[in-house]
């Protein structure tokens, strides 16, 4: 009887939340999902390839993956034009343009008849700082947008909706690229990549035209006043907040390309292998979401990511194992890794995202967020630099330590390792209303999750 009315409370809870959903909200999962198939392409593991192709060294390659967070400074001065463009037309404008720029990438490839490699990556540079700038531009609208038309009791519900059609998406999308690129890709193939990332730009373009505007906190005229850019810094939540997304940002920046270049030359892995072991990794990231997801509203962020950090040391313990060769690189060990690295992504991005959403006040909100995306993008933006420049310093010398060889991989990984032990430290200074606690969140993951049913096959002795 009690089960019984428990559920019925249950019911009557999701039917309030429901009915706190906003009309036309829907649309902005489907931009999510094709904007998903497009920019997986452009900003990940394909460009990677494309460029390792045309022989980028790893500095190059650090270039190409810190150049989108590092172009986000110019949320700073984009903030205190919002109120007056309007949340919409302004990230409108910024997609709109990076739409056009995929389809000139789509052409780089092309120029291989006369162009020389050298003088592709630099063409190519060229174009990704412009689809970089026209985003980091447009998204300072992005959030406070989306903070402002879901309410508060439903945010962990809709992050996590969004972060499955993310998901869900890109492992399509890097399915597909890895089925066209083949084993020994040509040219034609990565401009036919590039092409399908630019048409599903112009789709997604359609659903975010549909999806509700908000009304800006601020109006015109006060966003004419000077911004206390230090004493928004200083508000303690957000400032513990801010330091910890720079630990993260400096442990997790260039993992991504990386392991890809890792993959590709010290493991001789192909093109379309690598993309299609990527895919999974966003396999694991529904996965993650599956465990996660409905309880961030009950358990808020800050346990959701205790949990997560500590699951992130032990990935990058497994890919120092992986590159110091103590573990052979098969590609069921490697597909593991990215499964867990896929999960680790998304529950992190998305109890990041709501607890920003929860310490951030009313007040100013544009600015809090232009300053939150600005320091840990930039942060996110230098350390893939600082690590291609460390990998190619170091070069192809190798240290044997007992089984373990230390090499410019390992070395990069083991470097992550101990950056991701600070963020732990870090996050466990975080500060939430209304958080539970991380016994709690397990207690709640053991009961009511698939775990328990696995736990009754573990052998009791």
């Amino acid at each position: 009887m009690k089960q019984s009315e428990e559920k019925s409370e249950l019911g009557k809870a999701h039917a309030g939340d429901e009915r706190l959903w906003v009309p036309g909200l829907a649309n902005a999962y489907w931009f999510a999902t094709f904007n998903a198939l497009s920019f997986q392409i452009v900003l990940g593991s394909p460009m990677v390839l494309y460029a390792k192709s045309l022989g980028a060294s790893a500095t190059v390659l650090g270039i190409i993956a810190g150049m989108m967070p590092l172009l986000v400074i110019f949320q700073i001065p984009a903030a205190r034009h919002i109120s007056r463009v309007g949340y919409k037309r302004f990230v409108f404008a910024g997609w709109g343009t990076r739409v056009v720029i995929i389809f000139l990438i789509a052409a780089v490839p092309l120029t291989s008849a006369f162009l020389e490699p050298q003088s592709q990556i630099a063409l190519l540079l060229f174009l990704l700082f412009g689809f970089n700038l026209s985003r980091g531009i447009s998204s300072a609208a992005w959030l406070p947008w989306i903070t402002a038309l879901v309410p508060a009791e439903v945010r962990g519900r809709y992050l996590a909706r969004d972060s499955a059609c993310v998901n869900g998406a890109s492992a399509l999308t890097l399915a597909f690229s890895g089925f066209v690129l083949g084993q020994q890709p040509s040219p034609w193939r990565f401009s036919a990549i590039f092409a399908f990332s630019a048409f599903m730009g112009v789709v997604s373009l359609s659903f975010l035209k549909r999806i509700p505007d908000a009304a800006g906190p601020e109006s015109p005229a006060a966003s004419a006043v000077r911004v206390p850019w230090l004493a928004i810094a200083r508000h303690t939540p957000f400032r513990k907040l801010l330091k910890f997304n720079i630990a993260w940002s400096i442990a997790y920046g260039g993992l991504a390309a990386f392991s890809v270049a890792y993959l590709k030359s010290a493991a001789s892995m192909s093109e379309g292998t690598i993309l299609l072991i990527t895919a999974f990794s966003y396999a694991g990231g529904l996965g993650g979401l599956a465990l996660f997801g409905t309880r961030l509203d009950k358990h808020g962020s800050k346990p959701v990511l205790i949990v997560c950090i500590v699951g992130w040391l032990l990935i990058l313990a497994g890919w120092t194992a992986l590159s110091g060769n103590v573990i052979r690189a098969m590609p069921v060990y490697v597909l593991g890794l990215e499964l867990f690295m896929g999960l680790g992504y998304a529950v992190y991005s998305m109890a990041n995202t709501r607890l920003a959403m929860a310490v951030i006040p009313p007040m100013g909100r544009d600015h809090f967020f232009a300053l939150y995306s600005v320091v840990s993008s930039l942060t996110l933006g230098l350390a893939p630099i600082f690590w291609g420049m460390l990998i190619d310093a170091f070069g192809g010398k190798t240290v044997q330590i007992s089984l373990f060889s230390l090499n410019r991989f390992s070395l990069f990984f083991l470097l992550a390792t101990i950056a991701y032990a600070v963020a732990a430290w870090l996050c466990g200074k975080l500060e939430e209303p209304r958080a539970a606690n991380v016994q709690a969140l397990l207690r709640d993951l053991l009961s009511q999750s698939p775990i328990r049913s696995w736990m009754r096959f573990w052998p009791r002795g």
